[in-house]
């Protein structure tokens, strides 16, 4: 009978540990890839064709339009760049909640083959003990007591010349 590995809540609690890494991975990833693609919106804003001037007024706008957008793009870059470090420390917490996953699958998976070949040893030892006893000779019957009284027939069958009873 197979024993049950006695890290397993260990390994569960190391497991449960990695998934709520991975979700934070996850998260890390979708808030820098949600900063990537304003960044990019914002870049596009700015890189729009000429805009026709037509006096004083219209450029002023257009220039403090532009500077807001820069500013807007400087901000988005630090937004980016904090995103970025937040999602390589998400990974490494991920990759360390792994790693001690690994260690207890690798000595929980040791345990299952030691376990199997524990529980095929003991089967092959009921095996061995049922052959032997099926193939051992009868036991040997008790010889009766010294001055018992009663006489020990023979094995082999009286001779012909004996009369029955054995006297003579």
């Amino acid at each position: 009978m197979a024993r049950s590995f006695s890290l397993a809540g260990l390994l569960r609690l190391r497991h449960a540990q990695q998934d709520i890494a991975a979700g934070r991975l996850a998260d890390a990833n979708g808030r820098l890839r949600t900063a990537a693609d304003a960044r990019l919106a914002a870049r596009r804003t700015l890189d729009d064709g000429p805009v026709a001037i037509t006096d004083a007024a219209m450029l002023s706008a257009v220039a403090a339009s532009r500077a807001s957008t820069r500013g807007m793009l400087a901000e988005l870059d630090a937004v980016t760049q904090r995103r970025q470090a937040e999602a390589a420390e998400a990974q490494a917490a991920f990759g360390e909640a792994r790693r001690a996953a690994i260690g207890l699958e690798k000595l929980e998976e040791k345990h299952a083959v030691l376990s199997a070949a524990e529980d095929l040893h003991d089967e092959q030892v009921a095996l061995d003990e049922i052959a032997t006893q099926s193939w051992a000779p009868p036991a040997p019957t008790a010889a009766p007591a010294p001055g018992a009284g009663t006489a020990t027939p023979s094995p082999f069958p009286p001779s012909p010349s004996t009369p029955p009873g054995g006297r003579s």
